[in-house]
């Protein structure tokens, strides 16, 4: 009877917690900022920005040194493509890097004077291409349509070679033995937005819930500077168990609702990749919800003021960004820089979100993820644990 009076006790004590730091959240213009403001627009934001997704008709200019039939069909199939468009064609390569110089053009095509004359004779014919690397964005379209253009020339240079050997069954039932076909799982529009936006928006999640837990915390600190250490509009009589347990949950049940908006809606307004099923991907990322509050708790230990959440927090977006693998992938990372990863929720977030969102993948296949973020989650509550009694024997 004793142990179910003190779990009765702990449980309302807990509830108090909850519905305290509700009031003060939706009372605070501030942090309602980075809870409700910030996950509804950045998405939204962010994907206009990269919409449209590919690139197309990029301008080029040619440097035609062989001035034959081959040459010319070689830059008229280059401008069928739908990423390149010929823009103009120059006598010499000064005037094509002039025109690059003053952003006219993105790519410059020199076609040799031996073209023709390799071909004919059945040699390997050169082709060299200049790219603006300012944008890989740019430089990746190229790519993909110089090589698709290479093979498709080679098809037919090697069916007319056959042709001419005499072969003309084997010519008529294809050039090449082997046909090369393109199939990009989990982006199938080949778009930038499709390929950063899922991992970005997990990473959205976890700064403005942290950004608002640093910021509640950093306020709670200038108040019990003002009153002698006693936070008057924290509950009193609850222990520190009861209260971060209490102000985690209420938390992770204030972002329930962005979080269906954000990864369920989001994708199918801008027709982003969303192939997984909606309860494994909100089953999958409860722990990181709850491991980013404990963590969000943890760090307001550093809080002296409200403004310090933007000194220490703010900055580090770019850092998660790059430990998520969005930009470098992770196994290539030193040890260093792994384990420091390993120690965010938001990259194993990322992980598991990008499987199950863009490729289908269930809840099992994405076990490691998910266990790591409960093991972050007990982890980061005890760091709480530890900080709310650290700054309770402040008081």
């Amino acid at each position: 009877m004793n142990v179910l009076t003190k779990i009765t006790r702990w449980a309302a004590g807990l509830g108090r917690v909850f519905r305290n730091e509700l009031r003060l959240i939706v009372r605070d213009p501030g942090v309602l900022l980075f809870f409700v403001a910030l996950p509804l627009a950045y998405p939204i934001v962010y994907t206009l920005i990269y919409n449209p997704e590919v690139v197309r008709k990029l301008p080029v200019a040619v440097v035609d040194n062989s001035c034959t039939a081959d040459s010319r069909n070689f830059v008229r199939m280059a401008e069928a493509s739908p990423s390149i468009e010929i823009y103009a064609y120059c006598p010499n390569m000064a005037d094509a890097k002039e025109l690059m110089a003053e952003g006219k053009v993105f790519g410059i095509m020199q076609i040799p004077g031996n073209y023709a004359k390799c071909i004919g004779r059945g040699e390997q014919a050169h082709v060299e291409f200049y790219a603006d690397m300012s944008l890989l964005l740019r430089f990746r379209t190229f790519v993909s349509a110089l090589t698709d253009l290479q093979l498709e020339i080679i098809s037919d240079i090697t069916g007319e070679r056959i042709s001419q050997a005499g072969l003309e069954s084997l010519a008529a039932g294809g050039s090449l033995p082997v046909k090369s076909e393109s199939n990009f799982l989990g982006d199938t529009e080949q778009g930038f937005a499709s390929f950063v936006i899922p991992g970005i928006v997990i990473l959205i999640l976890q700064q403005s819930m942290i950004l608002g837990i640093t910021m509640l915390g950093g306020t709670s600190r200038e108040r019990r500077r003002r009153n002698g250490g006693i936070d008057p509009k924290e509950v009193a009589g609850v222990g520190a168990t009861a209260t971060i347990f209490g102000k985690a949950l209420c938390y992770t049940v204030f972002y329930f609702p962005l979080t269906i908006y954000i990864m369920r809606y989001i994708p199918e307004i801008f027709n982003l990749p969303h192939y997984g099923s909606a309860v494994d991907y909100l089953l999958f990322i409860f722990p990181m919800l709850l491991s980013t509050a404990f963590l969000g708790l943890t760090l307001n230990i550093a809080m002296r003021e409200r403004e310090s959440a933007f000194i220490i927090i703010v900055f580090t977006s770019v850092v998660f960004l790059f430990l998520s693998g969005l930009t470098w992938p992770r196994y290539a990372m030193n040890e260093l820089w792994t384990w420091v990863g390993n120690c965010v929720p938001a990259v194993w977030g990322v992980e598991g979100f990008i499987r199950i969102n863009s490729n289908a993948a269930t809840l099992p296949e994405v076990a490691p993820a998910f266990k790591a973020m409960w093991i972050l989650t007990a982890v980061y509550m005890l760091t709480a644990l530890w900080t709310e009694k650290m700054l309770r024997s402040k008081a």
